[in-house]
């Protein structure tokens, strides 16, 4: 039987059970959003159709009192979904151990384990009988409890948050791309030996040569900043595009693999204005795409449960496509999800 990229996975990062508390919102709006501006970039955009799959959390209505009983088995929940990702990597980190594709999570990304375990239930709800001592200094007594201080966080946080959603809404507005298949994991290593390579201590698939002929008969098709830096030098000239920090606005595709891991990163950097169970959908997205695009590269990491796919050949382009495929359908309703907490906020700051 052929290997399932998507499934295989999700045996690493499976998806939790329904969180107590918590239910599916409905539909996206399909709501056109006018006059986003970030620096030079301005957008009208449309938003892209939600995924409808599993949604961990919905947002209530803004002042909605969370009881005690509900919000305690939320934060708990919470806390043992994400223990259940961090347990390995804080075993390896103190064996000294690395790992090639679950390390990137927790080191590409900067968010820390701690801060990734603490539970935040967003903007516009208030904990009843909460003490807001014991979730940060943002968080404000109310006469019901503890509910985070939206309009001072939103004010503190406006240019990073204006920026997230012009980006958001951009992606969101564009035709996903499905033809890269991978190639910008083959550009990072493309004319290098294997001891120069970034993860040495893992053989490749096939000899470096292989490797530079795969690059140039497919060529590269990468419109992600990110990936596109971490590229050999020789590998750059091969790219059919040259993106840049100033020009991400404006490449930036729902088929990308690294822009869809990177909701993650935006989740986070909205926090605490966003759910933790929003974060941790997004955390358990990345963590999938991540095995689906090292398993493309030409690293040979079967040996850690990575089977192969060959996008060298017709056959894995076609099971690389099909992948990339049902991740930009979960990524596009996540986007919508924290464009619909930003929103949140400002509504809730007029309100104020």
């Amino acid at each position: 039987m052929r290997p399932n990229p998507t499934r295989d996975a999700q045996d690493q990062y499976p998806s939790p059970p329904q969180q107590p508390g918590v239910g599916k919102p409905g539909p996206g709006s399909g709501r056109v959003r006018r006059g986003l501006t970030a620096g030079r970039h301005t957008r009208t955009q449309k938003r892209a159709r939600p995924y409808p799959g599993q949604v961990t959390t919905a947002l209530p209505a803004l002042g909605t009192v969370l009881e005690t009983a509900t919000w305690q088995a939320r934060r708990q929940a919470h806390q043992e979904r994400i223990d259940a990702w961090l347990a390995p990597h804080l075993a390896r980190r103190r064996r000294g151990e690395k790992h090639p594709v679950q390390d990137f999570l927790f080191t590409y990304y900067s968010y820390r384990p701690a801060r990734l375990r603490r539970w935040h239930p967003g903007a516009g709800v208030v904990l009843r009988d909460a003490d807001p001592a014991d979730f940060g200094p943002d968080y404000r007594a109310s006469t019901a409890g503890a509910t985070l201080d939206t309009p001072a966080v939103r004010a503190r946080r406006a240019e990073s948050i204006t920026w997230i959603r012009t980006l958001l809404t951009a992606t969101a507005g564009r035709p996903a791309q499905f033809g890269c298949f991978g190639m910008h994991e083959w550009a990072m290593v493309y004319r290098q030996t294997q001891d120069e390579v970034r993860h040495n201590a893992w053989p490749l698939r096939l000899s470096p040569e292989r490797v530079a002929t795969v690059v140039e008969e497919r060529g590269v098709r990468c419109s992600h900043f990110d990936a596109y830096r971490f590229f050999t030098r020789p590998a750059r000239p091969l790219n059919l595009l040259h993106p840049t920090r100033d020009s991400q606005h404006d490449l930036e595709q729902p088929g990308c693999l690294h822009a869809n891991m990177d909701l993650y990163k935006w989740a986070y950097k909205l926090s605490p204005l966003v759910p933790s169970e929003l974060v941790g959908d997004c955390f358990e997205l990345a963590g999938q795409i991540r095995a689906l695009d090292m398993r493309a590269s030409p690293y040979d990491l079967a040996a850690l449960g990575y089977p192969p796919v060959a996008v060298e050949t017709p056959p894995g382009r076609t099971e690389y496509a099909a992948a990339q495929r049902g991740f930009a359908e979960r990524a596009a309703r996540l986007r919508t999800r924290l464009l619909d907490a930003i929103d949140r906020c400002d509504r809730q700051r007029r309100l104020w």
